[in-house]
């Protein structure tokens, strides 16, 4: 009989890759990502004949592989990337899901958004230029949202005669630096995206270099992690109530597998209320299970009739996450209205929404050279920074490092439904030093909690 511990083995390997790409601009990121999908043989022959029509167009003999990600009429007349970009694409060996980011300091908010969801970043350094502030912006965000491997692409080696020195020298100023940052792995890779090279086929130019090519590395990277060492969560959708002749006591909890697994039989704590009770019945795709696991969408059913309602958490008794009212976290603000202290805003947490205040913004990160500006009285697009924030109801948050799933939330403004910031719980990697003691702010009214 085939053990637990090997079911989750096999259900965990993937095959799947969500990876981003960040760099500053005109280091070659939208070229390095269409020479990715050209020498993949990912691009459709319409989409290639496409971008060699706007290429003739534009005066270019060969065709600009940077048109096939730079959708936006604006990004193709500026030559930059404005906004993220998704493609989807696949080898033999593993699919991919790529977020091809803006790479300029105003659409740091983008890469964010781009970056959150990654297990892998490709950072983009141009050969002549070396580590910029941006490089180090990039791999700030890389560390601040736990992106597990970064990948350091230097680019147009071509450009430097293909000089081993001249990569060494920026590999090892990045991956001391990343490295200071948590960054728990990094692998430097020489590259032309322009003529190829270590791109997806090996370069006759560097013989020196033994390591992947960018695509190599790509379908190799391990990606699986152990599902049994996951904290269990299931936020609850949606209560299924059919109450049909066929069906007259039918309670049923539906929702997405938010991380590790349910069992039939396990005892289980609802949050925030904290009862308990028993799993009698897990329904995946209509048909009975014993165990479930992320990200599967299924239905759970338990063993006494609780008022379990959408933004409810499921969890595992022995490893329920703590509730509170007060959330400390590090957050990226995205909206172009400032976040301000006391300001009034709405708290999203998978399925669960609640109102809060602001009470406090501690600190703003200066990415450049991660000092923190005590006391911004405000955050403004772009910033990233710690904030306190009360809600009026608790919240079962676990801290961003243990769970990028639910350790994350979104602070939206109640008026028109605006996202303003992202937020990851907990502590970031440069606040350990960070003083946080004060006096809170007086609630508004209407809004004491």
């Amino acid at each position: 009989m085939t053990s637990t511990t090997e079911q989750f083995a096999d259900v965990s390997a993937t095959t799947l890759l969500r990876f981003a790409t960040a760099g500053s601009v005109d280091d070659g990121k939208s070229t390095l990502v269409g020479r990715l999908l050209h020498d993949s043989k990912s691009v459709l022959t319409d989409q290639l004949e496409a971008v060699e029509a706007a290429s003739l167009k534009r005066g270019q003999e060969a065709p600009d592989l940077a048109l096939l990600t730079d959708g936006l009429r604006a990004e193709r007349e500026q030559g930059i990337t404005i906004d993220v970009a998704y493609r989807y694409f696949a080898t033999p060996r593993r699919r991919f899901i790529l977020a091809d980011t803006p790479g300029h300091v105003q659409y740091t908010r983008n890469m964010v958004t781009g970056a959150s969801t990654a297990e892998l970043a490709v950072v983009l350094v141009d050969a002549r230029n070396g580590v910029v502030e941006q490089t180090r912006r990039h791999a700030a965000v890389a560390a601040l949202l736990r992106v597990p491997h970064v990948v350091l692409a230097v680019n147009k080696m071509d450009l430097v005669e293909y000089a081993e020195p001249v990569f060494a020298a920026i590999a090892e100023e990045f991956t001391t630096y990343a490295s200071e940052l948590g960054v728990p792995e990094i692998t430097a890779i020489p590259i032309s995206a322009l003529a190829g090279d270590n791109v997806v086929e090996p370069s006759a130019n560097m013989d020196w270099y033994g390591g992947p090519t960018v695509l190599e590395h790509l379908e190799t990277v391990p990606v699986s992690h152990d599902l049994t060492a996951c904290h269990a969560r299931f936020p609850v959708q949606y209560v299924i109530r059919p109450q049909t002749a066929e069906h007259p006591d039918y309670r049923g909890y539906a929702g997405q597998i938010a991380a590790g697994a349910f069992r039939v039989g396990e005892e289980i704590t609802v949050l925030p209320s904290g009862k308990t009770s028993t799993i009698t019945a897990i329904d995946a795709l209509g048909e009975p299970v014993d165990i479930a696991w992320a990200p599967q969408s299924v239905t759970i059913r338990l063993a006494d009739d609780i008022d379990i309602s959408r933004g409810d958490l499921l969890a595992p008794s022995g490893d329920a996450p703590a509730t509170s009212q007060d959330v400390e976290a590090t957050v990226c603000h995205v909206a172009d209205q400032p976040l301000t202290v006391g300001q009034r805003v709405l708290l999203k947490h998978t399925t669960r929404t609640v109102k809060a205040i602001v009470k406090e913004i501690p600190s703003r990160l200066t990415l450049d050279d991660l000092s923190q500006h005590p006391e911004p009285g405000q955050l403004v697009a772009n910033d990233i920074g710690r904030v306190k924030v009360r809600t009026a109801e608790p919240l079962a948050l676990d801290a961003y490092a243990d769970s990028r799933r639910t350790g994350s939330f979104l602070l939206i403004d109640p008026a028109d439904g605006t996202t303003l910031a992202a937020g990851m719980a907990g502590e970031s990697f440069a606040d350990a030093k960070a003083v946080t003691a004060g006096a809170e702010a007086a609630d508004d009214e209407g809004w004491d909690f």
